[in-house]
């Protein structure tokens, strides 16, 4: 973020009739908190930033200037009604949980950036399994002659038939897969459907909690248990131009070390995370 605070309010103007005073508050923030990054460590723990209290009546652009600010800056954004929390969680929802939801819109930035510089090769990977749903490669199976034992020769004979047979069967199949992928290339398949595995993001208990009116529950409870219970997957039939989709998340994802977007993620919320209440 090098820009300049007239640039910054350039920017905010595209988007903000008025509110001058505030958008040149906000740009001097946001540009005092990159110098703040770039000091030396010691410095910058004896530089603390400070919050921003912006007051005026409903629809003057003040969560609107928050928004497009956490925009320009790359920065994790979250917008919450103090009304539904308390100090310790009995009655609402824990003020903790202010600072994990931030994590987690942080996470979701950082996944999604990480995912768009991966969509190359995710794209290829999926060229490839469209190809495999289409015209799928049979398994070798692999016979045992009883007899064997008694008449090697044949045995051997009968092997190498049977490997000369499967290799040609295999080389049909894969001349069918590269006429396949040029129509899928030129868009021919995009209405077929194909059956494809996705996860199951609703397990029967959660969704009993959601609609129990237990919102927050459930959504504690799958994030509590997300990571111990095993991927449900079911089966569904839909077009090759959603199939895509979908498989394009799941093979970005793939290729993501999650380490490195969690590190990353904690970071950015620590530095530039924005908490609009």
């Amino acid at each position: 973020m090098e820009r300049t605070p007239r640039e910054i309010v350039e920017c905010l103007d595209q988007y903000i009739i008025g509110q001058e005073s505030a958008k040149k508050a906000v740009a001097v923030a946001l540009r005092n908190r990159y110098r703040r990054s770039r000091l030396p460590q010691e410095l910058q723990d004896e530089i603390i930033p400070k919050n921003i209290l912006m007051i005026g009546s409903t629809g003057i652009g003040k969560t609107e200037i928050a928004r497009r600010l956490a925009k320009l800056a790359q920065a994790p954004f979250i917008k919450v009604e103090a009304t539904k929390f308390t100090e310790v969680g009995y009655v609402g929802r824990d003020v903790d949980s202010i600072v994990r939801d931030l994590v987690e819109a942080s996470v979701r930035m950082v996944k999604a950036e990480k995912m768009e510089e991966v969509k190359h090769q995710a794209a290829e990977a999926v060229e490839d399994r469209l190809v495999q749903l289409l015209v799928p490669m049979p398994a070798k199976h692999k016979t045992t002659n009883p007899f064997s034992s008694f008449f090697p020769q044949a045995s051997e004979e009968q092997q190498e038939s049977s490997e000369s047979q499967w290799d040609e069967a295999t080389e049909r199949i894969r001349s069918r897969q590269e006429k396949i992928r040029e129509k899928l290339r030129s868009g021919e398949f995009e209405d077929r459907h194909v059956e494809v595995e996705v996860e199951d993001k609703n397990p029967a208990m959660l969704d009993a909690l959601n609609t129990g009116g237990l919102e927050d529950m459930g959504l504690q409870m799958q994030d509590l248990l997300g990571s111990l219970l095993p991927k449900r997957k079911k089966k569904r039939k839909m077009p090759i131009r959603h199939a895509r989709e979908v498989l394009q998340q799941e093979e970005a994802a793939k290729m993501l070390d999650m380490d490195a977007v969690s590190s990353e993620a904690v970071w950015r919320t620590e530095n530039s995370g924005i908490v609009f209440l």
